[in-house]
């Protein structure tokens, strides 16, 4: 098992998911629509995992949702 805790690794794995979508969009590979697309995909997959999961679990998912929803729309990560 990986060090560090859930929080430590969570912010780990979105800092690099992260980079690696400025990484494609700098060589352009993906174009800002696709990325978007790309987010508004995983915003609803959270959206949708959330109807049928426990109060805890639901509110893991909203919270993961309104992250991406924030990087969508002011285009900045909320871990800075």
């Amino acid at each position: 098992m990986m060090p560090g805790s859930k929080d430590a690794k969570a912010a780990a794995a979105f800092s690099i998911c992260e980079s690696l979508l400025l990484c494609l969009a700098d060589h352009k590979i993906l174009n800002e629509t696709d990325i978007l697309g790309l987010l508004g995909d995983a915003i609803s997959a959270h959206r949708h995992a959330a109807l049928d999961k426990t109060d805890e679990e639901a509110a893991l998912h909203q919270q993961a949702a309104e992250l991406i929803a924030s990087i969508a729309v002011g285009g900045g990560s909320p871990l800075d």
